[in-house]
């Protein structure tokens, strides 16, 4: 697989959305993802499904699990917190509260894929918005394990935008058991995928270039630091966090 240019991530503009044409641009919201690798298998495989035709965002794209932060993500319980290097990372300009980022990308895939990323634990009776099921269970998040990986602002003139972070995590590390991915209404299709394979879906720019970011760190064991794709005054913006 060859990994897509920096500056490439966005060029086209043919994602199934609406493109605004002289109209203000939204302001982008928070967003995470994560990226749940497999290594049990003669090559690494991901995590992919298939958003809903209803959805006006990407709609019918492979993505991997994430959404919208809530503003009480960060309240939830954790089990473990961030490494110091990917806080640090996260901080970079942004307000929020770094591991509100990792449990959303926690939150998400849970309520998208039914899997369970952290471990066992004696939780308080109640829970922040969403995390009620989780605490119900017992199960505290674990963030130990995530690494951020790449920051992705959508470009302005998209009628819905995100600044999204992307984070990835080995499977056999961070989740709870081997129970298999549940489709959703958010998601269907859901599916082990090699990185290979992947390239054949019908992906966002953005997603496919986060294969390529994947692989790379994979192939070579190294951490360039997560790369952040943006658009500024003066046109695209694509460096290194």
């Amino acid at each position: 697989m060859s990994k897509p240019d920096l500056g490439t991530a966005y060029d086209r503009e043919d994602e199934g959305e609406v493109i605004l044409k002289d109209k203000p641009s939204p302001r982008p919201k928070d967003a995470a993802t994560l990226i749940l690798v497999r290594r049990d298998a003669a090559k690494p495989r991901v995590l992919m499904g298939k958003r809903s035709g209803r959805h006006d965002f990407m709609p019918d794209k492979y993505v991997f699990p994430g959404g919208r932060v809530d503003p009480q993500d960060g309240r939830a319980v954790c089990y473990t917190d961030l490494d110091p290097v990917q806080k640090a990372r996260l901080q970079y300009q942004s307000r929020r509260l770094p591991k509100a980022f990792a449990l959303t990308a926690i939150r998400e895939t849970f309520e998208e894929t039914g899997l369970l990323i952290g471990r066992e634990a004696e939780m308080p009776a109640k829970a922040p918005p969403g995390w009620q099921p989780l605490y119900d269970m017992d199960i505290a998040p674990c963030l130990q394990h995530l690494q951020f990986i790449g920051r992705a602002i959508t470009p302005p003139y998209r009628p819905k935008r995100f600044d999204a972070r992307f984070f990835m995590a080995e499977a056999e590390k961070v989740l709870i058991d081997d129970r298999p991915p549940l489709d959703g209404a958010e998601l269907h299709d859901l599916q082990w995928v090699s990185l290979k394979d992947a390239l054949d879906l019908d992906l966002p720019n953005v997603t496919r270039f986060m294969l390529g970011e994947i692989e790379e760190r994979l192939a070579k064991g190294e951490d360039p630091g997560p790369p952040f794709l943006r658009w500024t005054r003066s046109g695209h913006s694509a460096d290194r966090i």
